[in-house]
């Protein structure tokens, strides 16, 4: 057989293969559901104020923390950095991003309170790439501020 008849016979088996299965995009990762449970220690706080001196709409605060999984090793395993602008003069929107041994995860959403809120889980890298999901985080001190962040991930 001719190497071209038997190049374009390969071609229409790789080519009939992929219409039957269907090209995907999609990685491979999945991530749920799972129930990730890590301890946090802060690091750094910046607070940038745009307005009237205090705590006001449109300043922001940068938040750096260490996590943990005491369980496995007492070294930090990522950190996370929280991007947060005020809304109010207590609320603040917030965009983390959760650096972890096997991806990142990425939340946000709305925190009044520190010593208890919630952020939904937007996705993810890696690992974590069709992450969905809750975080919550708890505040367990003030100083240095410490939290538990339970992670509940769908999909």
């Amino acid at each position: 057989m001719p190497r071209s008849v038997y190049m374009t016979l390969i071609a229409a088996v790789l080519v009939a293969a992929a219409l039957v299965y269907g090209w995907s995009s999609t990685s491979s990762a999945v991530t749920g559901p799972a129930t990730i449970r890590i301890t946090s220690r802060e690091i750094s706080r910046v607070r940038v104020d745009v307005g009237k001196p205090g705590r006001g709409v449109g300043d922001t605060e940068i938040v750096r923390q260490n996590l943990f999984n005491r369980r496995l090793k007492s070294k930090p395993i990522g950190h996370s950095e929280y991007v947060c602008t005020f809304t109010t003069s207590l609320t603040r929107a917030c965009t983390v991003t959760i650096f972890l041994p096997r991806g990142r995860l990425i939340a946000g959403g709305s925190i009044r309170y520190h010593d208890l809120y919630e952020l939904a889980v937007l996705g993810g890298t890696r690992l974590y790439d069709d992450a969905r999901g809750t975080v919550t985080v708890i505040r367990t001190t003030r100083r240095p501020r410490r939290h538990i962040l339970y992670f509940r991930l769908t999909g």
